[in-house]
Formats: C-alpha cells, structure tokens, sequence
C-alpha cells in the first residue's frame, strides 16, 4: 500500500468520525483521529508477529483489541468513540496492506498527511448544524451486572471477534478481517440494538449491493464518474449514520463494490466470501450481544 493510499484511509475515516460544531475543535479532533488510526496501525505491526506465535490467525488476534477498544472508548465521548474505531480502521487497513515494521516510518508519514488533508477541507466548510451526541448514554442501561456499559460493549465485540478467529483457525476463512468488522459495528447499547443494527445491515447491503454491481459498467468506461459516485454515497453515508443506519450500510456496500471493482477485484467467489462472511460477523455480534452480559434498555418511568 501506498503512503498515500494509507493516509488516504486515515483521512476519510476520521472524517467520518469527527462530530464537533466549531472549525477549531473538529480540527483537534480530527488531529487525534488521524493519529489514533496510525497508531491502530502501529500496533498491528507490533503485535501481529508476536501473536503470530500464538495461533496461525495471529494478524486477525490483532483485530481483537482493536474490536474491544471500539465499544470500551465509547465511555470517553464522541472523541473516545472515534479514537476507538479509528484505531481499528488502522489496525484493519495495516492488516490488509499486509504491512511490517519497516513499514512504520510510512506509517508515521501518512498520519501526517491525513492530518493535513482532513483538517484543510474542515477549515473551508462552515459550522456544523446540529450538537454532537455521545453514542450511547449510561443512564440507558441498567447496572445489573456492575460494569460500565462501554466496557461491557468492549467485551461483546472482542467475544464475537475471537469466535471469528476460532473459525478461521479451525476451517480456514477466506475473508475473515470483513466478518470481525462487522462483528465489532453491529453490537449496540442493548441486545435489542443491536438486532436492529443487524437487520438494517442486512437490508442495506441487500439494497447498495445491487445498485453497486448496475454501476459496474461505469469504472470500465468512466472511471471519474465510479470515483465521483462513491464519494457521493460516503458523503450520504456519513450523513445517516447516527440515525439512520439501513441507509448508511446501503451507501457504504454500494461504495464498497464500486471501489473493489476499481482495484481490479472481480472474482465472484471473493466477492460472495466477502459477503457472506459479514453476514456471519452480524449474527456472531448478535450472539454475542446476547448472551455475554447482556444489556437491556432500562424502562422509562
């Protein structure tokens, strides 16, 4: 992967992530994403090998902590969520470049970069329109099991990853990193949440998938205008986010297919892999959400 490919990834992400109203503060946070996720990265070329000693899934053993530290950082705010799914972005983007420690210095660079370029177009916008609000809120669960309902989060989304890994070690999966993803996003605030957030993925992807797969024709004859489209539907992908999270996956598979087909990935069987395994990695996430402390919202009145 490419410095700027890297930092690249570092940019978009953390811009997704960065929620704040003031040009000030959302370019301080957006200085803290870009670093988190170089540091994700970082630690994926840390750990990786050592626990590669381990298990043969060491890489996706990686992921894990960074699967944990997506829902335990939520305690900390909307800047701790960001930091939190960033440095699982970078862990992810590290894996997926296959990158090593003589790699770290390009690591280094390309959080600068990304600093550099999330924070300029932020600058040139206006304020935003609406508050920032935390993900989720403690007084929405109960305390029945004594323990902050992030860390509990946390643990949820690490238990649903290391299954990921357990099968991976046991029957070999293609594309593992895309279940432990989605296994870490869709687990929520109650096992109610986070069923919701398993059946709005899955009627979002059935949705984005095909209208990506129509647009096919464009990245072999217009490629700008497949470029142009994608960030078009990241544009709407991080504006239904926090409330409407059907659209947001249909935006983010649409993108997904187009972008893969821009680097040349057209093998059905990748493809169906990729997909089958996320739906794998929402119903692992479910379980998990389930059945390791389970949360429940607590009852108004």
């Amino acid at each position: 992967m490419s410095v700027g490919s890297l930092a690249g990834g570092f940019a978009l992400w953390a811009s997704v992530s960065e929620a704040r109203i003031q040009r000030n503060e959302s370019s301080r946070d957006l200085a803290c994403l870009c670093a988190a996720a170089a540091l994700g990265a970082a630690m994926f070329v840390g750990l990786s090998p050592l626990l590669h000693t381990i298990a043969r899934a060491g890489p996706e053993l990686t992921l894990v902590t960074g699967a944990f530290l997506v829902g335990y950082l939520k305690r900390f705010g909307v800047l701790g969520a960001g930091i939190g799914s960033q440095i699982f972005i970078g862990q992810l983007l590290a894996y997926g470049a296959h990158l090593g420690a003589v790699d770290l210095p390009a690591i280094g660079v390309a959080g600068l970069i990304a600093m550099l370029a999330s924070i300029v177009p932020r600058v040139l916008s206006g304020p935003a329109e609406h508050p920032a609000v935390t993900m989720l809120s403690p007084l929405d669960v109960p305390d029945r099991w004594r323990l902050p309902a992030e860390l509990i989060m946390g643990l949820q989304a690490a238990g649903g990853a290391l299954i990921v890994v357990a099968l991976n070690e046991t029957i070999g999966l293609k594309e593992s990193a895309w279940a432990v993803t989605a296994c870490t996003y869709v687990v929520a605030g109650s096992a109610s949440g986070t069923a919701a957030r398993v059946r709005r993925r899955i009627v979002g992807t059935l949705v984005g998938v095909p209208l990506g797969l129509a647009c096919l024709p464009l990245v072999e004859h217009a490629p700008l205008l497949a470029w142009a489209a994608a960030a078009l539907a990241m544009i709407i992908y991080a504006m239904a986010l926090p409330d409407r999270y059907d659209i947001a996956c249909a935006a983010f598979a649409f993108t997904l297919i187009v972008t893969l087909a821009i680097g040349g990935v057209h093998s059905i069987s990748l493809l169906g892999a990729r997909a089958w395994e996320t739906l794998l990695g929402g119903t692992l996430g479910l379980a998990a959400a389930t059945f390791i402390f389970p949360l429940r919202p607590r009852r108004s009145g």
